[in-house]
């Protein structure tokens, strides 16, 4: 067995590391959905001492920037001795993950019981949804302007909800399909109440109605401007007799934002300057004026550039394509109870430090962004002058499957970019795990890239 991240720390090291993970595991335990994800990526960064752009008139080097886009998609900035236009060193991470959105029609009642209607988002297997405790998390706006914070679920003595499983008594139909249809899309309906109120017409559910009117002043229409996200209910917990991992949802990619703030966070002024950008909508193809394909990138450059007195298009132009990307984003780690979908040499493994993946994609490698060579030689580079460790890997066998990143959508900047992130199983699961080690040393690799990158 190859040496791991374990093997190389000394005891006041391992300290360290347990003590990043407790903090990592208690970020993500409030930060389920990209608008609580956002809430507090802000109030860290003013912490370390980040400020809006639209507060700085100019910049200059050391100089720490941050803009929130719709409260879903953040991006922030150390200015560096160079001038912003000789280029970015850019860490790039989603912070939307699998889960289930209630539709704009959610209540219904049927047959004595209140449910929600739900729309699953992002790639998941539907059977791993049900009979699990569920929490509502999210926004409702009104038509006035309101916005209404919603958590249900999440806060010691809220109730949960779920969606309910057919018991195994009655399930020899159900188990005699295959896996894709043993829960279908529109069964992913959760159970919200079952106490009538004195009403001739859907009596349970106007129980439920007349709850969040009182206790949220929300009206059954209000629901047709809300944001609501069916999310694990529950803190991440430590994973292993040795608390060697994290169990806990949305890992997928929340580990790698949470590790590519900490690192922009707690670098000195670099030579280059620096970017965190984290963004919604990857599960879904990057959409949206909140997703990766968004220009809200380029314009913050451009306002960067602005406020350095380069205004020019060309200067951007220039500028994106001389930076340079980590697209951190998550691999599949190697399990050993299902090896026929690995190819081992080239598979990622728990407590080996940072997975790249010079390419993702499918098959032939379809929708990849296969950087190039010469790069992935810099970035070497610069992990061993740090003495960080790191794997390659791919995303499975060739033809078992595969996937993607906001890799290629930086790319077509002109940017090199290679993907660059943490190893996970039960990816897209309600409960994902990683290696405390990888976590660590992920943070370190994106420090590192930050600073010595040029």
């Amino acid at each position: 067995m190859n040496k791991t991240v374990w093997n190389k720390l000394n005891e006041e090291e391992k300290a360290k590391l347990f003590a990043f993970n407790e903090e990592y595991r208690k970020f993500l335990s409030v930060s389920k959905t990209e608008r609580t994800f956002v809430i507090n990526s802000v109030k860290a960064a003013e912490e370390a001492g980040f400020r809006p752009l639209e507060s700085f008139d100019e910049l200059k080097e050391g100089d720490k920037v941050y803009v929130n886009n719709r409260g879903k998609n953040i991006c922030l900035f150390v200015i560096g001795r160079q001038p912003v236009k000789n280029g970015l060193n850019v860490l790039g991470a989603h912070i939307d993950s699998p889960r289930l959105d209630l539709k704009q029609h959610p209540l219904y009642e049927k047959d004595g019981l209140a449910l929600f209607d739900t729309h699953y988002y992002g790639g998941i297997k539907k059977y791993q949804w049900v009979a699990t405790p569920m929490a509502l998390v999210g926004v409702v706006c009104k038509k006035d302007g309101t916005v209404i914070d919603i958590n249900i679920g999440d806060k010691a003595g809220d109730p949960v909800v779920g969606v309910s499983d057919l018991l195994i008594h009655l399930a020899s139909k159900q188990l005699a399909k295959t896996g894709s249809t043993v829960v279908e899309g529109e069964q992913l309906d959760l159970l919200v109440g079952s106490i009538p109120a004195d009403e001739e017409k859907d009596p349970v559910k106007a129980n439920i109605l007349k709850l969040l009117k009182d206790e949220y002043d929300i009206e059954e229409d209000d629901f047709m401007s809300a944001e609501i996200e069916v999310v694990p209910a529950g803190e991440a917990r430590d994973y292993g007799l040795d608390r060697s991992m994290i169990m806990g949802y949305g890992h997928d990619d929340k580990v790698c934002a949470y590790t590519s703030l900490k690192a922009i966070f707690d670098i000195e002024t670099p030579e280059r300057t620096a970017c965190c950008i984290l963004v919604d909508k990857e599960e879904i193809g990057s959409v949206g004026n909140t997703g990766m394909q968004s220009r809200f990138f380029e314009y913050t450059v451009a306002e960067l550039l602005a406020k350095q007195g380069e205004e020019s298009q060309l200067t951007l132009f220039r500028c994106l394509s001389d930076s340079r990307m980590l697209s951190s984003d998550v691999s599949a780690a190697y399990d050993p109870l299902y090896p026929e979908v690995m190819e081992a040499k080239n598979s990622a493994y728990f407590g080996k430090g940072i997975c790249f993946n010079k390419f993702t994609g499918r098959g032939g490698k379809s929708g990849s962004n296969d950087a190039n060579a010469e790069f992935v030689a810099k970035v070497r580079r610069v992990m061993d002058d740090n003495d960080v460790m790191f794997q390659t890997c791919e995303l499975g066998s060739v033809d078992a499957g595969g996937g993607g990143t906001i890799a290629y959508i930086l790319a077509n900047l002109n940017m090199d970019v290679i993907d660059a992130g943490i190893a996970v199983q039960n990816m897209h699961a309600p409960n994902e795990v990683v290696s405390k080690a990888d976590v660590y040393e992920a943070y370190r690799a994106y420090i590192a890239f930050l600073k010595d990158m040029d």
